[in-house]
């Protein structure tokens, strides 16, 4: 049996920019069951990134409401949201977000040591090799390629154990065989951690995989039959 781990009801997202006031998503209304995977699709400007970052919690709906694992999070403050994040959601962004002076163990070990895991560095080194990189954990950045810099980004979003893990766009600057490599793991971690897996992408073959597709236009829901026309 399934239990919804995320709700969106009649969610907005409008931000003030220099022509005046946008209206970015309007009223966006779904749920997500545990375990699933879900593919959000759409043309550039549709709003598919803002709309993950509305269920991560990482922007703030200007209007209706997310509710995740129970939490209102049009409600929580920040320190609040920034904690929940923490203890139960991973992401991953198409730009890799690490640590330029941190190994590739340190940039997977310390978001684990600022939540106050014990086993920080061995968790750390778990992931890391689970994702393929056993002989890269001392590197930096700077000297790996960027199909191992998203290994390190993936490692460091499943290392927590998250409940939901957010995906933008993960394949979006490599090359096919990296991608396809790196949306084996993302399923894999996915398969491996129980955790419901959202998602952002231009691929048709990477949004086939997942449970269930969305598309999204001009910051509102497409018909059903878009989607699947698109997949």
């Amino acid at each position: 049996m399934t239990d919804t781990v995320l709700t969106m009801t009649d969610a907005q997202l409008s931000l003030d920019g220099n022509a005046g006031r946008v209206d970015i998503l309007k009223g966006i209304t779904l749920s997500v069951q545990r375990g699933e995977s879900l593919g959000l699709i759409g043309p550039s400007g549709s709003g598919k990134s803002s709309l993950l970052m509305l269920m991560g919690g990482l922007e703030r709906a200007t209007g209706g409401q997310v509710t995740a694992l129970g939490h209102d999070l049009t409600r929580l403050g920040e320190d609040a949201l920034a904690r929940f994040r923490r203890e139960h959601m991973g992401v991953v962004f198409q730009s890799f977000h690490l640590i330029p002076t941190m190994t590739a163990l340190e940039n997977v070990a310390t978001p684990l040591e600022l939540a106050g895991v014990a086993d920080a560095f061995d968790r750390a080194s778990a992931e890391l090799d689970q994702v393929g990189l056993a002989a890269r954990k001392d590197h930096y950045p700077a000297q790996m390629s960027g199909g191992e810099q998203q290994r390190v980004a993936l490692a460091r979003a499943a290392a927590p154990r998250p409940d939901i893990l957010l995906a933008d766009e993960p394949t979006g600057n490599l090359d096919g065989t990296t991608g396809q490599a790196i949306m084996d793991l993302l399923f894999g971690l996915r398969d491996r951690h129980g955790a419901t897996l959202i998602l952002v992408t231009h691929s048709r073959e990477l949004a086939a995989r997942c449970n269930r597709v969305i598309r999204l236009r001009d910051g509102q829901i497409a018909p059903e039959q878009d989607a699947k026309a698109a997949e």
